[in-house]
């Protein structure tokens, strides 16, 4: 379990923001692989995406390439949604902010240079994601210079609500936290 009844709401959001950086920075933690939600027009879409760090903020950064149907999707409604669980300690942590795509700026060349070698294939093949293809083999062809970062994108999310759900029998706990004027405020919820 992450936190118990007898917690503080100090306490209990102290524990979710340090499993939250444990997630960016253990490649084992459960927090590391994350479903990020975004508007397609009138539908929801979610997929995996990889935590790549959680910043002093609280601002959530992951990579993609910038011609992904994400990228458009958060370009056009940047409202979203991060849901991670961890399933030893029986906790689901919900986080709403904003998206904020860092393409071809100091922020995006910064966090390139974390990506070394064969991981920068996944942000320089020369078909878009998501391209129909008819053989699967016509998805691996990369540009020969893969230091060019032309199709690296890094998507922030500044949270303002963050809420957790501690599965616990039937004696669940529920705490919700929002970001009022730049202080977080947690109050505890039914289930």
């Amino acid at each position: 379990m992450l936190f118990e009844a007898i917690n503080s709401i100090e306490e209990v959001f102290s524990e979710v923001i340090h499993e939250l950086h444990r997630g960016a920075l253990d490649r084992k933690h459960p927090f590391r692989f994350v479903v990020l939600s975004s508007l397609a027009g009138p539908d929801l879409e979610s997929r995996y995406v990889v935590l790549r760090k959680v910043g002093k903020n609280l601002s959530f950064f992951f990579y993609t390439d910038s011609r992904s149907s994400k990228v458009s999707q958060l370009n056009s409604e940047n409202r979203t949604s991060l849901l991670f669980f961890h399933p030893q300690k029986r906790v689901q942590i919900r986080v709403n902010g904003k998206a904020i795509l860092h393409h071809q700026n100091d922020t995006s060349l910064k966090h390139w240079k974390n990506v070394q070698g064969e991981a920068q294939k996944a942000y320089n093949s020369t078909l878009s994601p998501g391209t129909e293809i008819k053989d699967p083999q016509e998805a691996f062809h990369w540009k020969e210079d893969l230091s060019n970062p032309v199709n690296f994108c890094v998507i922030e999310i500044q949270p303002d609500q963050i809420e957790s759900l501690q599965l616990n029998g039937l004696e669940h706990l529920r705490i919700g936290f929002s970001l009022l004027e730049g202080e977080w405020q947690g109050k505890w919820l039914v289930p």
